[in-house]
């Protein structure tokens, strides 16, 4: 039998069908080559699992679902005997290190922007969109490596999956345009978005169900370590404008592209981390591969008992039920016709439509009101979640801006003849001024706005400008030389005998401004309030149970929400924010806890892929909507992330306590 995703046999790759070296008639796996059939079953070892012949002529379907149960069963007995040690504590900064990444990368964009926009000349428009790409390329991550692990393997797919996140940031960096800049961002998005639904299906598979709860909630809190790592390095890196390099005026290399790079080190360790790691056995059982189950497993115990002083302990399972289903038959069958390309082009459309079959799957009669609710305690938490995530700062950048017009000054009908402006000049308004004989040279003119005004006989000289314009002027026998005063900043003027000469073009060359230590800071305290909410939950995951917590936070944060009607300063705001995000994360690790234990492993990859697409599209549509009312109204997105919490809390409390479920 051909390999379909591998030229070697079943032990070179981790693909959804091998060889079997297991027949029906011959059961055991040839770890048990030497045995007779009444030496297999001996004290010690596993019971409980039917022989081939005893179940021959059963139904297919009932056979099928009775091998999954047993191999349930069995399953958890074996990760009991396995222990919880060096293994699962390994693979957990590994796989932590890729949840990071995730985090890093939900950061990266509002740290560069600031610099980006003049690196790059980004319009309003143009800095939306790249925020929106990086959430849609998520988004189509999810949805793609979610539903490609659960037929190709976790560890495989993680392992592409970062890659592709690395080489497009790497490329990402150097992007000196905004169409290359912005389509590596998609395609990094794209890599990075599968991280969370394999990482948790991945490590859940390594854990025994009494640590599952606990263990997955410590996992979250890699999520923020990701923020505060990526607010301490774009704290550390942006302003220092001189780590960078440039080759002429076409290639710049500033310091935001060295977060850039310094942003994907997760990522690369993760990446290295997953060359050492297994593919998740309990995958490699529904796909039929016995002997390589058997070796991690057997690989799992070994390094845990040895590492508790225990290398004495012998593994002692030599017979797991290993099921093939009616799908892996399909994919033999047309596998092993035609030729090379042939079999590439049906293999690969035929783990499409598996794909897809599993993802429809999902809206079954047994699994459609669990994926209906998990949609809407997704959909609801993220909308609000998100949505406040980009209202806080924008809030605060309101207020600072609010403070910032109070301060403006306003000089009316003032003359100026014969004088020379050798002062910048900042937050000013200048109305029905006459300026004759003057000079501007070598200044800086920031929020500066002339109105009505007359210049005359005038000389601007190597000016830099921000939110400089001049409206209803009338400007006669005037020189603008190495300015970056072009055209679009004089609005109905009047021009007498006027020239523009060297006039400076590029965004970049404008007024450099001082980045707001604020936006980290905020970034930061928002990051470290999660840690007691991440503590709290993950010891209290399995006391309490993971319904409870995702309802009961879902509704305390939507009581909080109502505390942003007394928030009318930044320190106000900072504060509200860290309660918001401290109270919402035991509700995050919930709703992923269960959405692990909710699934079978067939599909639990694929569904968890599917619901964080859900999520991305939820946090699109939050942060657009509740962007929109800044500075108009609080009432609006207090109201819907209010409206949202409470509904998806209340629909949270009608799952069932999975605390007890075998992973099936």
């Amino acid at each position: 039998m051909a390999d379909p995703y591998g030229e070697g046999g079943g032990h070179d790759g981790y693909g959804y069908q091998a060889d079997y070296p297991l027949q029906e008639e011959d059961a055991a796996s040839d770890v048990t080559e030497g045995h007779d059939e009444e030496d297999q079953m001996y004290e010690g070892e596993y019971q409980g699992i039917p022989h081939p012949d005893e179940v021959k002529g059963a139904p297919r379907t009932k056979l099928a679902v009775s091998e999954l149960e047993e191999l349930s069963e069995q399953y958890e007995d074996i990760m009991e005997d396995c222990g919880h040690g060096k293994f699962q504590w390994t693979l957990f900064v590994v796989l932590g290190l890729a949840l990071m990444a995730d985090g890093v990368e939900c950061f990266v964009v509002a740290f560069v922007l600031p610099s980006a926009e003049k690196d790059l000349c980004l319009s309003n428009a143009e800095k939306g969109m790249l925020g929106l790409t990086v959430f849609l390329g998520m988004m189509v991550g999810a949805f793609l490596w979610g539903g490609l692990a659960d037929k190709v393997g976790r560890r495989r797919c993680l392992v592409v999956a970062l890659a592709i996140n690395c080489v497009f940031v790497f490329l990402s960096s150097f992007a000196q345009g905004y169409g290359f800049f912005l389509f590596f961002r998609l395609l990094s998005g794209v890599g990075i978005g599968g991280t969370v639904p394999i990482v948790y299906s991945y490590f859940s598979e390594f854990l025994q169900m009494d640590k599952r709860g606990e263990h997955l909630s410590w996992l979250c809190m890699f999520w923020m370590i990701g923020g505060i790592y990526a607010s301490f390095t774009a704290w550390g890196i942006i302003p220092r404008y001189g780590w960078g390099f440039s080759m002429g005026t076409e290639f710049q290399f500033h310091s935001w592209r060295v977060f850039v790079l310094v942003a994907a080190l997760p990522a690369i360790a993760s990446l290295v981390g997953l060359t050492f790691m297994p593919e998740s056995p309990r995958f490699l059982l529904e796909n039929a591969k016995h002997d390589e189950a058997w070796m991690i497993l057997k690989q799992v115990h070994d390094t845990n008992w040895r590492a508790k002083g225990q290398p004495e302990k012998v593994f002692t399972v030599t017979h797991i039920k290993a099921p093939k289903t009616a799908e892996d038959e399909f994919i033999e069958i047309q596998s092993a016709t035609g030729t090379a390309v042939q079999r590439w082009a049906v293999r690969s459309l035929t783990l499409c439509k598996l794909v897809l079959r599993n993802v429809a799957s999902l809206l079954s009669a047994e699994l459609r009101f669990a994926t209906l609710f998990m949609a809407i305690i997704w959909f609801c938490m993220a909308f609000s979640y998100y949505g406040l995530s980009v209202w806080f700062p924008d809030m605060i950048k309101h207020l600072q801006y609010e403070e910032y017009e109070s301060k403006v000054k306003v000089f009316h009908k003032e003359r100026v003849e014969n004088f020379h402006f050798n002062f910048s000049l900042e937050n000013q308004i200048h109305k029905e001024g006459e300026y004759i004989h003057d000079k501007f040279i070598s200044i800086e003119m920031k929020s500066v706005k002339f109105e009505s005004s007359l210049f005359e006989d005038c000389r601007f000289e190597d000016i830099r400008s921000t939110d400089t314009v001049f409206e209803n002027c009338t400007i006669r026998s005037t020189v603008f030389y190495n300015t970056d005063l072009w055209e679009e900043k004089f609005i109905d003027c009047k021009m007498e005998n006027t020239t523009f000469e060297h006039n400076k073009y590029g965004c970049h060359l404008d007024t450099v401004e001082e980045n707001d230590v604020l936006i980290y800071l905020v970034s930061f305290l928002g990051s470290l309030a999660v840690l007691p909410g991440n503590i709290i939950s993950a010891l209290f995951m399995e006391k309490i149970g993971r319904v409870k917590i995702i309802g009961g936070s879902m509704l305390i944060s939507a009581g909080c929400t109502f505390f942003l009607f007394l928030s009318f300063s930044q320190s106000a705001i900072i504060a509200m924010q860290c309660l918001f995000c401290g109270v919402s994360v035991a509700a995050w690790n919930g709703i992923e806890v269960v959405t692990v234990e909710l699934y079978p492993t067939s599909k639990r990859a694929t569904a968890f892929g599917v619901l964080n697409a859900l999520c991305k599209l939820a946090a699109v549509l939050g942060s657009s909507i509740f962007a929109s009312f800044v500075g108009i109204t609080k009432v609006v997105p207090i109201l819907l992330s209010f409206t949202a919490l409470v509904c998806g809390g209340l629909v949270a409390l009608k799952l069932p306590d999975t605390r007890e479920r075998i992973l099936q």
